[in-house]
């Protein structure tokens, strides 16, 4: 018989999966309903596949999410995830080291970028997010961190070794070292949550 399965949609097919979305999403969310603001637009810096902004943006239904990266790829896959929710904006092409749109934003958020990118775009994600939030307002950053120059785990360093033989420019960051970048910016101390995985939710509050 001839395969009568139907052919995937052009949005399914741009839709990219990162597994890690589905263990850690729930979590975020937990921390995001205690710092973000009851309305206003979140900017995602690195949105990646999209999926986390899909969902946060259908649990928090009265934030308007602008999701951005700055691979073709992955604002395809972004735009496909996000089809049809009318708070979120198409994504924009936008990293982090770069120039960035001049736009406002009531929170700035990014998942998973500085420990898989160069420090050139944690210093770049600080710099112009200090631009763009109004005083009092949060970014909020998760993924791991070296605290007092300790890895959280044997498996943190693990990772930190895989990422550095992947690309010597990337790397598990010094919180102590995100921190002080950051008040450079004009941002207060560190909010610390603790993550599954040992992660860390790290909010930053701009003064």
């Amino acid at each position: 018989m001839p395969n009568t399965a139907p052919h995937a949609t052009p949005e399914a097919a741009a839709r990219r999966h990162a597994p890690a979305t589905l263990r850690n999403r729930a979590a975020i969310l937990a921390v995001l309903r205690q710092v973000l603001p009851a309305s206003g637009l979140v900017l995602e810096v690195a949105s990646g596949s999209g999926e986390h902004c899909a969902f946060l943006a259908e649990a928090l239904p009265a934030l308007t999410f602008q999701p951005s990266d700055p691979d073709p790829e992955a604002r395809a896959s972004i735009d496909a995830w996000c089809q049809g929710r009318p708070n979120i904006r198409p994504a924009l092409a936008l990293d982090a080291a770069g120039s960035w749109p001049a736009l406002r934003a009531q929170a700035v958020l990014c998942i998973n970028l500085v420990h898989i990118s160069p420090w050139a775009a944690t210093l770049g994600l600080l710099r112009h997010a200090a631009a763009v939030l109004p005083a009092g307002a949060p970014l909020y950053l998760y993924g791991p961190y070296r605290e007092a120059g300790a890895h959280a785990a044997a498996s943190n360093a693990d990772f930190d070794a895989s990422l550095r033989a992947r690309n010597p420019a990337w790397g598990v960051r010094d919180l102590e070292a995100v921190a002080e970048a950051a008040a450079a910016q004009g941002f207060g101390p560190p909010g610390i949550t603790r993550m599954p995985a040992n992660n860390l939710s790290v909010v930053l509050h701009r003064g």
